[in-house]
């Protein structure tokens, strides 16, 4: 059973304003916001128009997805997903949710990750993990790539070899690698039919924005 819109509305509402409480105590991070949540939860909406969800689950899923959210230098950054899985299902009990959904909830905030390598065993954890490893790619997946280098910081590209065609590609000292290193092959995870065709449009736009800066720096 899902909410009606207009509960899932309400309890978006919630959940943002208890993301924003638990968030107030560390640094902000451009690339982990509320627009970053509300991004990923409209097009978990839109992949789940094809893939049957329990929208209460997602919607929680999507909005506690990176309550815990550690730099990706972090020595514990591989459980990050874990823990936020964790506290998401903390509050969630306390706010009175179904305590059967729990465990789904907690699963798909879980496997989310990318480097928590956990296989999604449910619809709903398979729409989260494509809408959110959306954000990678595309116009915003090449905005977040960039801001998430210089937080490290790391540099916009190799001046001297900017497709490491003499090097080693290193994503932590340059920005460009990282479409290689990882973003292009965020493709080949998408769990859903629609996630594979949203990421390969994405993916093939980020090629040429590639192919444009790369034509622009000479």
């Amino acid at each position: 059973m899902t909410l009606p819109t207009m509960n899932l509305a309400a309890a978006q509402t919630r959940y943002e304003a208890e993301v924003t409480r638990q968030w107030a105590a560390h640094p902000a991070d451009g690339a982990h916001d509320l627009g970053h949540l509300r991004r990923v939860w409209g097009r978990a909406k839109l992949i789940a128009m094809d893939e049957p969800c329990d929208m209460a689950v997602l919607l929680a899923a999507c909005m506690f997805h990176d309550l815990v959210n550690l730099p990706k230098s972090h020595p514990e950054r591989a459980r990050a997903s874990t823990l936020s899985a964790e506290a998401a299902c903390h509050f969630l009990r306390a706010d009175g949710f179904a305590e059967e959904k729990l465990s789904a909830v907690g699963h798909a905030i879980a496997a989310h990750s990318f480097s928590a390598g956990i296989t999604p065993m449910t619809p709903e954890a398979r729409v989260l993990q494509d809408a959110d490893r959306l954000e990678a790619l595309g116009a915003i997946g090449i905005a977040r790539m960039f801001h998430v280098a210089g937080q490290m910081g790391g540099g916009l590209f190799d001046a001297d070899d900017p497709m490491a065609l003499h090097r080693a590609r290193d994503d932590r000292a340059f920005a460009l690698d990282h479409i290689d290193t990882k973003l292009m092959k965020l493709v080949d995870t998408m769990q859903t039919a629609p996630g594979r065709a949203m990421a390969s449009e994405r993916a093939e736009w980020m090629l040429s924005f590639r192919t444009r800066l790369l034509a622009e720096i000479g």
